[in-house]
Order: C-alpha cells, then structure tokens, then sequence
C-alpha cells in the first residue's frame, strides 16, 4: 500500500515533458548559449521526442529558448530573493547575495553562472523575440533589487539607478568568477556594492 502511494507521488510529481523540454533548454543555453545547443541534444537529454517539442513550441527551437529564457529569469529571481531577504539592512543582503552566488557558482564547477547571459549577447540584433525576453529577464531582477532599495528609504530615481548598477556588477562578477575559477569578483563586488547602498541609505545631513 505504501510503495504504491509512493509511485503515484512520484507519478504526480515527475516533470512532464514540456518541463523537462524548458528545463533542459534552460540549462544548456546557460551554458553554451542559444546557438550551441543543438535541438537534437535537447530532446534527447530533455528524454522527449522532436514531435513532442513541436507539439508544445509549434514555433520550434526559437519558442522553447523563449521559454527557457523565462524559466532562468525565474531561477535567477529566487536566488536574488533569498540573498536580499537574509537582512534587513540592504547592504549587508547584497553581501550575503554574492556568497550565494559564489557558493552556487563554485558548487557547479563554475559553470552555472547567469542563466541568460550567453543567450542574449549572441542574439543582439538577429533574434528579437529572444532578445526581448532576456530584456525583461534583466529588468526583473533590477525591479527586485530596487523593491529592496526602496523599502530601506533610498528615494526613488536613486534606488532605480543604483537597481541597474547592482544588476550589472552582479553579472560582471559571476562572469569574471567562472572565467578565473575564483569566488573573489563577486564576494569583492558584493562588498562594494554594499558600501555604495549604504552611502545612499545613511540618513543625510540636514544642511
């Protein structure tokens, strides 16, 4: 009786086969990007068939990294809200945030590193709809970075510049980090970050 509730929860929660299509597509455009990831290594490694990926994206390879591309923004957005949420104060979460990242980082061998990053820089100009949702992939994250600015009393327009500031470091440390094998870019870029957050979130002089 139990082994048999057990293989109907397992059942019940096995990824299906569009799942497994995003995620697979996910993770090896986080690695390769979009044009190195072959559609016949995808299907076999996401364990499905090429009528079932034009079943779910009739649009192909370009609709799936489309999909793939939203799956990694939110990957991505989950670790940004842990590393934020861990401390009240902004700064010290933006430390924290990088020691994540690191840890992750350094746990996959320095190779999961930013789940669209390789993906949008080889499809500026070529492929628009891909384009478009890394676009809002980076926007996102800037939109949770400024909430936790916002919410610590930095005003406005400065906690939205300084959103895309964090946004950018964070992606030039994890790339430098997984290119020198190091966790040092980003535990260093999350120390200034933060010095930088608190300059805006002291309380200011009156005169």
């Amino acid at each position: 009786m139990a082994a048999t509730a057990s293989a109907a929860k397992t059942a019940t929660t096995a990824p299906g086969t569009r799942e497994r299509l995003v995620r697979t597509a996910s993770r090896l455009m986080q690695h390769g990007g979009y044009e190195n990831t072959p559609v016949k290594q995808l299907v076999r490694e996401a364990e499905a068939t090429l009528g079932s990926l034009y079943h779910f994206f009739p649009g192909g390879k370009q609709e799936l990294a489309v999909a793939a591309v939203r799956f990694g923004d939110g990957e991505f957005a989950e670790q940004l809200r842990t590393g934020l949420d861990s401390d009240s104060d902004p700064a010290r979460a933006l430390e924290a945030l990088t020691v994540l990242l690191a840890d992750a980082l350094e746990a996959s061998d320095w190779r999961d590193g930013c789940p669209v990053t390789a993906t949008a820089l080889e499809t500026i100009g070529r492929l628009p709809e891909l384009q478009a949702a890394c676009a809002r992939a980076f926007l996102h994250w800037q939109e949770l970075v400024a909430a936790k600015l916002l919410a610590a009393g930095i005003p406005e327009p400065e906690a939205r510049e300084l959103a895309v500031t964090v946004v950018a470091a964070l992606e030039g440390a994890e790339m430098t980090a997984q290119v020198t094998r190091s966790r040092t870019p980003l535990l260093l870029a999350g120390r200034h970050l933060g010095r930088l957050v608190a300059s805006y979130a002291a309380p200011r002089d009156a005169g």
